[in-house]
Formats: C-alpha cells, structure tokens, sequence
C-alpha cells in the first residue's frame, strides 16, 4: 500500500499521467520523459517520504527511489494505465544530446539486469576455472557458461527488442531482427574468420561476426522502426498489422548484412580505437578525469552514454579498461558514507546512512550519495577526491574487465584474466581501498558538523547595519524553547537541509506563534505544521515534532485557518508537550525557510540556547 500511495502521489506531481510521454527506471529512479517538465511539481515530490530526490538532466524527468524502484514503478503503470508504446503528439523541444541519453537509457534500462548478472557469473565462472574448481570444456564449466554467456552471445535479440520498442515500433519483430543476425547458419558461414563474403541475390555480402554487438543493431532497430512507421500510414489497417513487419524486416535484415552491419562494425571499431588513443596519451591524468567526475555524471543521468562505450569496447576488444577507474569512483561515496556514519550521533539518520553503505558495496550509490553525502557536501567531495586517487592507480596499471557489469565487490571478479591473477588485479584493489579509506576519513573528521549548537550567528552590530541598509529580514521566534542546530535534528530531511535552510527549536511551551505580519499559507489536517508566508515573502514551515502526524492531530489544536492574515505574535496553535511525549514522538520543531534558494544565506541571529516568542531568531540576507 505504501508503494502504491507513492506511486498515486508521483502520478499527480509529475502533472498528471497525461503530461507522461514515457517512463522508465534503472537501480533507483523513475526516469520520465514528460511533455511539459514546468508542470511538475519537483519541490512536492523532494518532500514526499520515500523519494530521496528529484533531478532533471537530458531531457528526463528523474525521480530518485532507492531499491524499490521496481515497485514503485510497477504501480505506476498499473494506475496511470502506461504501456510506453504510445506516443506523443507534442514537438519535443530537447537537444540533441538530451535525446540522445533518452534514447540510450530506454534501449539499455531494461536490459540491465540481465548483462550484470551475467558479467558477473562469467567472471566467477572463470575464477572457477583459474582455482582449478572445474575445468574448462567440462560438463560444468559448459552447463555454467552457457547461462553466462546466452545474454551476451544473444545480445542482438534482447538489443532489438529494447531498441525497436524505444523506437516505436513492434518489439516482438525487433527480436527476429537481433536473431536474423546471429542465426546459426549465418555464424558457419563466417568458418571460423573475421570477415567473409557471400552474395543476396547477386549483390556482395561481407559478414561479419555480430555476436555480442552493439551498434549494428540499434541502428539495424531504428531503420525498422522508421520503415514500420511509415509503411502503416500506407497500407489498409485491415493488414497493416502484419505486412507492415513483414516489408520492414525483408527490407532491413538484408541491408543490414549488405551496408548497416558492415558499416556500423567499421564504425564500432573507429571508437573503440579513439577512446583507446585517448585514454593512451595519459592513462593516470585520464584514469583520474574520469573517476573524479563520475558520479557528477551519474547525479545527472548522463552516466547512460557511457552504456554503448562499455559493451563496444567489450564487443570489439573482448575487454574493457574503462569500467576498472570506476571502481574506486563507487567505493571512495560509499567510504564518504561510511565516515559519515561513524561520526553522526543521530541514530534514524546513522540507519539510513548504514543502509546506503550496503547498497554501495553493490554497486548502487544513489541512497549513499542523494541521502547522505550531497546534503553534508563536504563527504561527496570528499569521494570525489579518494576516487581521482584511486583511479589514477588503475591507469597507472591499466587494469581490464572481460565482461560487462558496473563496479561493484563483484567486479574483482571479473578484472581477473584467463592466466590467474596479476598485477593488475592487485592494483584495483588497493586502489579501491586508498579510494574507500580516503574518502572515509576525510568524511568522519570533516564532513559534519563538529557542534550541535546552532552556527553562523550574526552579532548585534552586524545585523543592525544590515537591518538599516535593508539587506537582512529579521525573523522571529514563533516559540519558546531551546535552540539547536537544524542538523541536529533526529530526521534526515530536516537535517540534510534538503527542504531549506534554518533552525530547530525543543519547546518549553506548548504554542507557536506567528513569527512577523503574514498569511497562513497552509496548515495540514493533523494541525502538526504550518505554512506561513510573512509580508516581506519569507516562506517559513513550522513542522511541531518529528513524525507526529501520526497522532493525526490529537494533543494539537488550531487557532487560525488556512488564509487567515495575522499579525505577528497571533497564536497559531497550541499543543500538549507531555501529552506528545508520552505518546513516544519528540516535540523538537525545525523552523524551515522554504525559499532558501531566494536569500543567499539564512542564519541564526542568537548565540544562547534559550529563547522566547518574539525574540529575534533567524537572518535572511538578501540578494
């Protein structure tokens, strides 16, 4: 239920399932591709419980889950009745790189599980068979490898399914296209060589090996695709159904041996080359390049083109030397997270912090990185810095993987070469470990915040020149209590900063106030926060305890109604501390301003720990 009222709740803010032109998903967020991103409502969906994040890059709408995505999505689906074979109408006024990831992403996230889990058995298959387990060519080593191996050797078909599916077209015919090219008959006429020729109907042929490849048959899917489209604008509907795919397919598959095959294997080739005299002219300067900035890349989803990279090179080399300098980029968040946790005092805050530890470990970094460490920024930094480090150590000794899978304790792995274990395993993994250790202990001595007492407080003087020159908004206290910081708060949301900057008060009287002149912009049914705009346009929520809408308001009791337009000292509610307390939920209340964003820098203007209704709490400089 709880996923389902998620899903109800993402459905309404991201504009209705009609502003929803496409949705996918990868290992934590819903990726959308909507007709009109402005009609989201991405504040809302950022306080939404079970949403860690809502980032827009390429042209999708992303919004971050964590390890439940798949629920989440399939309710999605099921409710808003999506099948992602409709299309829409509307002129799509993206770039062409947005596009472009767009189209990466919806080929390559459905298929994913399946090439990880079958990288990662093929790299403990050959483990097995380098600690002498099984031997090769054994009924073993075959019954094993063949599970391993069948995604891989079959890749054009699940490639033509996705891809024709992304491009509109009948995905089903897309399979037949993926396994006309790796047909049986067609991989002996090969004979065991790189390249022979043949002829259809008279015309030459040059075949070339296409299991495992890549690019010929996106390409293969998209001029399907193209030929499906407009085929069914010609014939009757009466049989377009099926003579649409039919003309398709007899048109494509032998253009795709006679041009689309041979030219996009030439192509393959050509970028694989280049990466590699790239990455050849400095592999340590280019290794940490990369390694830093990959999880930037990742937090905008534009980690998605790097996809096609991986499987070339894996396809034409049979190794690729890009995945290994992303290993230490995954473990150094991961360590940052881990030292963040070491050092916090919070215990619900610890949990979640725990939690995205193990997720990183398998390579999943998003509940590390949108949960834990950008909200401290100093941690991911600090990731960024251990994976440069790390990474540069990879390049130095030019590590490979030889089989595809993102970085995680399973690639070890599969970085191992058929020989046994080199130096170039030894070296990703303790470049993995300098990554992780870096990372977490500059995370535990410098990510947090060494006091719990509110900081940046400004001095008397100060604020009575800001005050006069009308750079600063004085906001006051709207309780009576004691003052600590916001990241002190026994709830990540708060104490992340992620819903704005400001402070957090622990009642000593059961009132709140209205802090200056203004309205009250919303007041929830369980009465446990209120929404204040005051007449200088400062958006303040006042959210009393944590967790304690689920009293659904019993022990509070409201003063005012939403609208109402009240001076400042007016009581807004009144509540029952003990009453709260002795129902298990903290009383302690962070006073939020909502539109931080508008003010470059909201800070505490008192420096003692007691305060009262009225008294000058919080300094807004304007920009």
């Amino acid at each position: 239920m709880k996923n389902k009222e998620l899903a109800e709740s993402i459905i309404k803010n991201v504009g209705g399932k009609e502003n929803i032109i496409s949705l996918v998903h990868c290992a934590t967020r819903l990726r959308f591709v909507l007709k009109d991103n402005a009609t989201a409502n991405a504040e809302m969906l950022k306080k939404q419980k079970g949403i860690i994040m809502v980032v827009e890059s390429g042209g999708q709408f992303q919004v971050v889950i964590g390890n439940n995505v798949n629920e989440v999505y399939s309710d999605i689906m099921e409710i808003a009745q999506l099948d992602n074979e409709t299309k829409s109408t509307t002129k799509d006024k993206r770039n062409i790189l947005s596009k472009l990831i767009d189209i990466i992403s919806g080929i390559f996230a459905p298929m994913l599980s399946v090439l990880v889990v079958a990288g990662i058995l093929k790299g403990i298959v050959s483990f097995l068979r380098i600690t002498n387990v099984i031997s090769e060519k054994s009924s073993t080593d075959i019954i094993l490898s063949s599970i391993a191996d069948s995604a891989f050797y079959y890749l054009p078909i699940i490639l033509g399914y996705c891809a024709v599916k992304k491009f509109g077209g009948n995905a089903f015919i897309g399979m037949a296209l993926g396994g006309g090219l790796v047909y049986p008959d067609i991989v002996n006429m090969l004979g065991g060589q790189l390249n022979s020729t043949t002829e259809f109907f008279s015309i030459p042929v040059m075949l070339v090996p296409y299991q495992s490849s890549v690019i010929p048959v996106i390409l293969a899917a998209w001029f399907y695709s193209l030929l499906e489209k407009n085929f069914n604008k010609i014939f009757h509907d009466s049989f377009k159904k099926f003579i649409s795919p039919l003309c398709g397919l007899i048109i494509t598959v032998p253009l795709t041996f006679i041009l689309i095959g041979p030219v996009a294997t030439y192509l393959s080739g050509a970028i694989a080359d280049g990466i590699m005299v790239v990455y050849q002219l400095n592999s340590v300067i280019a290794s940490m390049i990369l390694a830093a900035i990959w999880q930037v890349l990742v937090i905008f989803g534009i980690h998605w083109g790097m996809i096609p990279v991986f499987m070339n090179n894996l396809a034409v080399s049979g190794s690729d030397f890009i995945i290994p300098i992303l290993i230490p980029a995954v473990f150094a968040q991961t360590g940052a997270a881990l030292g963040v946790m070491l050092r916090s005092k919070d215990k619900e805050f610890k949990a979640l912090a725990s939690s995205s530890v193990l997720s990183g470990l398998f390579g999943v970094t998003e509940p590390a990185i949108y949960g834990v460490n950008l909200p401290n920024k100093k941690p991911f930094i600090f990731g960024c810095v251990g994976a440069a480090i790390g990474g540069g150590v990879v390049g130095l000794y030019n590590t490979l993987i030889f089989s595809f899978g993102f970085p995680s304790v399973f690639t070890f792995i599969q970085i191992i070469p058929s020989t046994g274990i080199d130096a170039t395993v030894y070296a990703a993994i303790v470049a993995t470990i300098i990554a992780f250790v870096i990372a977490m202990i500059l995370s535990y001595f410098w990510g947090l915040p060494k006091s719990t007492a509110p900081s940046n407080t400004l001095d008397a003087t100060t604020l009575a020149k800001d005050n006069e020159h009308g750079k600063t908004i004085t906001i006051s206290s709207p309780m009576t209590g004691q003052c600590i910081a916001l990241s002190s708060v026994n709830d990540p949301t708060f104490a992340s900063e992620l819903m704005g900057k400001g402070i957090a008060i622990i009642p000593t009287v059961g009132q709140v106030v209205a802090p200056e002149d203004g309205e009250v912009v919303s007041l929830f049914r369980t009465k446990h926060a209120i929404g204040f705009m005051t007449d200088s346009n400062a958006e303040i929520l006042i959210h009393v305890g944590i967790d304690t809408v689920k009293l659904d308001g019993k022990y509070f009791e409201a003063h005012v109604e939403m609208g109402d337009k009240v001076k400042k000292g007016t009581l807004l509610v009144s509540f029952d501390i003990e009453a709260i307390k002795q129902s298990g939920f903290e009383v302690t209340t962070p006073i939020i301003i909502s539109n931080s964003d508008n003010y470059t820098d909201v800070t505490s203007i008192t420096n003692q720990t007691e305060i009262k209704c009225g008294e000058s709490l919080l300094a807004l400089s304007q920009k």
